[in-house]
């Protein structure tokens, strides 16, 4: 397994399987893209400023994408970080999440001065508050009505981490390719 730099060119086409589908997207604030075009744009979107904290995970160093793992700052505090992962649903079941977040992770509190990363999730998406508690984060609170989403006003459930918290080690690491600082 592999992270390497998310081209949203390139990559847009292998993660519309993910962005394409409304079941992927139940969790998302907007509903799935209608075409590749728009799942481009919005990666494009995403990616511009984070260009250093954006990696797709693949299986080889030059295939398909099967997932997204992105880090965020939102300018509030520069050294505090939003987490976000996506993997296709093919991809689902091998740990590919959490083993790309734990490498992430790393890379991040080894290339910033981050003291937090915090991930904001869906309170019925049970799949990802596994994922991020696998990997140290804890959950620190509930913002009840915090989203509009399309599929009604959503709570978020908080997740935490900071560069002093104990980061399990997810076996076996994937390759980072690309970018690295």
């Amino acid at each position: 397994m592999y992270l390497r730099p998310l081209d949203p060119v390139a990559d847009g086409p292998a993660l519309h399987v993910i962005f394409g589908d409304p079941q992927c997207c139940l969790w998302l604030p907007d509903p799935a893209f209608p075409d590749v075009d728009t799942t481009i744009a919005k990666l494009k979107l995403w990616t511009d400023g984070f260009e250093e904290t954006s990696w797709v995970i693949t299986q080889s160093p030059d295939g398909p994408a099967l997932g997204r793992i992105s880090f965020y700052n939102t300018g509030r505090d520069k050294d505090v970080w939003e987490a976000a992962c996506m993997v296709s649903p093919q991809a689902r079941g091998q740990n590919y999440a959490a083993r790309a977040l734990s490498v992430a992770i790393k890379h991040l509190f080894s290339t910033t001065t981050a003291r937090r990363i915090y991930a904001d999730i869906d309170p019925d998406n049970h799949a990802s508050m596994k994922t991020f508690e696998k990997l140290g984060f804890t959950q620190e609170g509930v913002l009840r009505g915090e989203w509009e989403t399309h599929i009604g006003i959503r709570d978020s459930v908080i997740y935490g981490l900071l560069r002093t918290d104990l980061q399990p080690d997810i076996a076996p690491e994937p390759t980072m390719i690309g970018r690295v600082r």
